[in-house]
């Protein structure tokens, strides 16, 4: 992920693999030590031990757990305001689009100035195109099943494509290599 921009990844479907990118984010969080703020736009994050997660890994994780979309935008500003995350991800797969358009574009433009004056990489996940001000808009082209999972290492068949990218042109290189 791009620092000092905001990053946003657009899967369409529920189960296009979103929750399994926040997973490997935090695998990867853990074992270079660095710690990832995760800020749940519908409270519906899986901690469990079930969901492949030990509690090593959950050392490594700020999770802000909200039930509104703007209690989301809210917790994303104070957060990128602290400046103490190299990641912060903002999970809104799971709110309803009429949630969604309720945020002003302001607040996206507002955000993106946050994240430019830091040392910190913004994720925004969602169903739906929405962040007018991203540098870099992914689009996760998956459709999982159970099936998918028992197979074994899913998420390197994890399908990307970028859609947008306003980023230097080395980084872009990099971006598309996913």
């Amino acid at each position: 992920m791009p620092k000092g921009a905001i990053t946003e990844l657009i899967s369409s479907q529920i189960s296009a693999g979103s929750a399994s990118l926040i997973h490997a984010l935090l695998e990867t969080a853990h074992a270079d030590c660095y710690f990832i703020a995760l800020i749940d736009g519908q409270d519906s994050f899986d901690p469990s031990p079930s969901g492949g997660l030990g509690n090593a890994r959950l050392r490594n994780l700020l999770w802000v757990r909200c039930t509104k979309v703007l209690e989301a935008i809210k917790a994303t500003d104070l957060l990128l305001r602290d400046g103490n995350f190299p990641l912060v991800i903002v999970d809104l797969v799971l709110n309803p689009l009429q949630e969604l358009r309720k945020i002003p574009q302001t607040s996206w433009y507002r955000l993106q100035r946050l994240v430019e004056a830091s040392p910190t990489a913004c994720l925004v996940m969602s169903r739906h195109s929405m962040v007018t001000s991203a540098q870099l808009k992914i689009v996760l082209e998956n459709s999982w099943t159970l099936e998918t999972f028992e197979e074994g290492d899913a998420i390197s068949r994890l399908r990307i494509r970028v859609q947008r990218s306003h980023l230097h042109r080395q980084e872009t290189t990099i971006a598309g290599a996913i």
